[in-house]
C-alpha cells in the first residue's frame, strides 16, 4: 500500500469513527446507553401513519382528454374525476380525546382520512381544524387504549441536540431515523407561511410529513414538515415546526374552533444600516414602520411612522419578514414587548395584539381568468396588497403564471391595499394587468 493510499485509508477510518460517535448520545434520560431501542419502543406507538384519499379533477394527459377518450371508445370517468391517495404521518398528543397533530398539507384536501396505529389497527379520522399558514392541523379519532407522546419545550432545544424522526416515509410504515438539530429559527423555506423551523439532519423523506421530531427525553419537540432536495429524497436538510408553534395553533383550534392570529397593525419594510443612518439611527437592520392603522395595537402602544422595530419579546428582528413571523405566530390578545429605535434612541413599549381578520375571495368572483385561485388581504398588514393564498394546479390562474404566495400590489397601474380595491379595479376592466411581487422579484401578468 502506498503512503498516499495509507493516509487516505486512515482519514476515511477516522471519518467513519467520527460519524459513528456523532450518531449516538452517551445517555438517554440520564442512563448510559448503547442503543436507542428503549426510547424508540416508548415513543413509536404515539406516531401514526395517515392515508388520505381525495377526489381530484382529471386534467390533460393522454387518457384525461375527453376528445381522446371518446375517439378511441375508452371508458369515461363521470365528471372527469379520479381518486388520489397519499400518505403522511401524525402524532397522538391526547390519547383520552384522540387528538393527533399533523401537517395541513397532509390532510388539507382530504375527503377521507384513515390512520394506522403502531399495532396495525386502522381507524377513521376527522379533521378538527387546520392552519395553512403554519402547516399545522389537528385530526381526531374515537378509540380507547391510545398512546400519546408528551409535548416538550421546543424553546429549550439547542443546536447539536440529538433527535429522532419517526414517520411513514414513502408509505413504508413506521420508520425511525436519528440525527442532531442542525439549526434553529429557519425562515424563508416557503413563500406564503409563518416560519420558525427547527432544521435537522435526521433523515426525513416524503411521507414523513406530520411525523414526530423527538428529543432524548422522549418528548415531542417538532412536527416534521419539509425537506430541501433536488431529487425528492433526503439530503440531510429537513425542517420541523417547533412545538411552541404547533401547540399554540392546536390550542387555538380546540379553544376557538379557528385561528385567532395576532395583529400589530403596521405597514413595514426592511431597512439596512445605510438606510437607518439616513434616518439618524445607528443600527445594522430592522423593520421600518411606514404606516400605522387607526385604533390598532401599534397606535395604542405609542409607535410612530419612522420607528424601527429591532426586537419582539427579546428576539431580534432583522427585517419585515422576521416581524411578520414574530407577530403572525402569536395569538390575538397576547401582550408583547417591543424594542425600537427613534431618533437614534432605543425605546421599548408593550402592546396587546389585536385580531387579524382573514378575508378571502375566490378568483372567479373577480375575473374568469383568475378561476382556480383564492385571494386574501395580507393578515399582518405588513405590506399593502392582496395575497394569493392558493392556486390550483391546471387552473386558469395557474395557466397564466400565478403562484401561491404571490402578492398583487397594482392592477392596471392602480395601487391596491385590500380585496375591496381589487374588486373595484377589476370590475371596470375586461383585461387586467397584475403587478406581482414574488419573493425579491417584480413581475407583471396579463389576465384576459
Amino acid at each position: 500500500m502506498t503512503k498516499t493510499r495509507a493516509s487516505l485509508t486512515a482519514i476515511l477510518t477516522l471519518l467513519a469513527i467520527s460519524t459513528t460517535q456523532a450518531a449516538l448520545p452517551q445517555t438517554v434520560k440520564g442512563e448510559p446507553v448503547t442503543s436507542l431501542a428503549p426510547l424508540v419502543e416508548e415513543t413509536s406507538p404515539a406516531v401514526v401513519n395517515i392515508r388520505v384519499s381525495q377526489t381530484v379533477t382529471r386534467r390533460g394527459g393522454q387518457f384525461g382528454d375527453e376528445a381522446f377518450r371518446r375517439f378511441f371508445g375508452l371508458p369515461d370517468t363521470p365528471g372527469g374525476m379520479r381518486e388520489a391517495v397519499s400518505a403522511g404521518s401524525g402524532v397522538i398528543v391526547d390519547a383520552e380525546r384522540g387528538y393527533i397533530l399533523t401537517n395541513h398539507h397532509v390532510i388539507g384536501e382530504a375527503d377521507e382520512i384513515q390512520i394506522s396505529l403502531y399495532d396495525g389497527k386502522v381507524l377513521d379520522a376527522e379533521i378538527v381544524g387546520s392552519d395553512p399558514a403554519t402547516d399545522i392541523a389537528v385530526i381526531k379519532v374515537d378509540a380507547e387504549g391510545l398512546t400519546e407522546m408528551p409535548i416538550g419545550d421546543s424553546t429549550g432545544a439547542r443546536v447539536g441536540d440529538f433527535v429522532l424522526a419517526i414517520g411513514n416515509p414513502f408509505g413504508l410504515g413506521h420508520t425511525v431515523t436519528s440525527g442532531i438539530i442542525s439549526a434553529l429559527g429557519r425562515t424563508g423555506i416557503s413563500r406564503d407561511g409563518y416560519e420558525d423551523f427547527i432544521q435537522t439532519d435526521a433523515s426525513i423523506n416524503p411521507g414523513n410529513s406530520g411525523g414526530a421530531l423527538v428529543n432524548m427525553n422522549g418528548e415531542l419537540i417538532g412536527i416534521n414538515s419539509a425537506i430541501i432536495s433536488r431529487s425528492g429524497g433526503n439530503v440531510g436538510i429537513g425542517f420541523a415546526v417547533p412545538t411552541e408553534i404547533a401547540s399554540s395553533i392546536m390550542n387555538q383550534i380546540l379553544d376557538f374552533g379557528e385561528i385567532r392570529r395576532g395583529l400589530l397593525g403596521v405597514n413595514i419594510q426592511t431597512i439596512d444600516s445605510e438606510a437607518a443612518e439616513a434616518l439618524g439611527n445607528d443600527i445594522e437592520n430592522g423593520a421600518l414602520i411606514t404606516g400605522i392603522q387607526q385604533d390598532s395595537a401599534a397606535e395604542d402602544a405609542g409607535l410612530q411612522v419612522g420607528d424601527i422595530i429591532v426586537e419582539v419579546n427579546g428576539k431580534r428582528v432583522d427585517g419585515a419578514p422576521e416581524l411578520r413571523n414574530r407577530i403572525g405566530l402569536l395569538r390575538s390578545g397576547e401582550q408583547i414587548r417591543i424594542k425600537y429605535m427613534r431618533d437614534n434612541s432605543t425605546l421599548s413599549t408593550r402592546a396587546e395584539l389585536g385580531r387579524a381578520q382573514a378575508q378571502m375571495i375566490l378568483g372567479e368572483e373577480i375575473h374568469p381568468g383568475l378561476a382556480g385561485s383564492v385571494f386574501s388581504t395580507a393578515t399582518t398588514a405588513s405590506t399593502d396588497g392582496v395575497e394569493i393564498g392558493e392556486v390550483q394546479e391546471g387552473s386558469a390562474a395557474a395557466q397564466r403564471g400565478l403562484r401561491t404566495g404571490d402578492l398583487i400590489t397594482h392592477v392596471n397601474r392602480t395601487g391596491i391595499e385590500d380585496l375591496q380595491d381589487l374588486r373595484e379595479v377589476a370590475s371596470r376592466n375586461r383585461i387586467l394587468f397584475l403587478n406581482v411581487r414574488r419573493g425579491d422579484r417584480a413581475l407583471m401578468f396579463q389576465i384576459r
